[in-house]
């Protein structure tokens, strides 16, 4: 059986601005081709990279410790890899405040749950920043009954950003459900069965942390 994927990241690159208000990340060389020739032999070069940013880039997972002082962080979770996945579609319509309905009649129950809003059409430009799609205190309510492994979503915020309350933040990591923010390409999953995986490097003392998101689509290619 052939394995087909569908990478579900945006590309993170010098200078991108993935939150409004956080820096870009910067990306250089630390050691060049260029300067590796004056240590090795003829014909051999090596590149290192440098790269500094803030956690909160690209594609990224938040663990509990990015919201609790005392919660988990990416040395501590669970490995997000190969959960059985769900797709919550409100593509296409002109809805902002994404509450309970659309999870209604589903099985969610140790599955990765994600939405796919079509905001990721708006990434690398302003209007990604304003009026995005968020879901509300009741849909991350009925998410935590319904017991999700974790939620993701296509969009700048899971949350409502006009305020300073971050319900949906609080609910699902307060019970250690993960969140992944800034997904794309999620309209590839529609009608199909998939596996989601999102797995960060394990460090100490950190919440957040870009992911290769990315689904295995199950079944034979017709």
């Amino acid at each position: 059986m052939e394995k087909r994927y569908i990478d579900l990241s945006h590309t993170i690159e010098n200078g991108l601005m993935t939150y409004k208000g956080l820096p870009a990340p910067y990306i250089c060389d630390y050691l060049s081709r260029e300067e590796s020739r004056k240590t090795y032999e003829e014909g051999t070069e090596f590149q290192i990279g440098k790269i500094e940013m803030v956690s909160n880039t690209g594609t990224y997972m938040d663990t509990p410790f990015h919201r609790y002082e005392g919660g988990k962080d990416l040395s501590e979770i669970d490995i997000f890899a190969g959960l059985e996945g769900v797709l919550i579609s409100v593509r296409g319509a002109e809805i902002k405040a994404i509450d309970e309905s659309y999870f209604h009649g589903i099985d969610l129950e140790g599955k990765a749950v994600l939405v796919n809003t079509g905001w990721d059409r708006h990434w690398n430009t302003d209007q990604y920043f304003e009026d995005h799609p968020y879901l509300t205190q009741e849909a991350a309510e009925y998410l935590l009954d319904h017991k999700v492994a974790l939620v993701g979503i296509d969009s700048v915020n899971i949350d409502d950003t006009s305020g300073g309350a971050r319900p949906v933040h609080s609910i699902l990591l307060k019970a250690e459900i993960a969140i992944v923010e800034h997904l794309c390409n999620l309209k590839e999953l529609s009608g199909k069965a998939f596996s989601f995986y999102a797995v960060p490097p394990k460090i100490k003392g950190m919440g957040t942390f870009p992911v290769r998101a990315f689904a295995e689509l199950r079944g034979k290619k017709s």
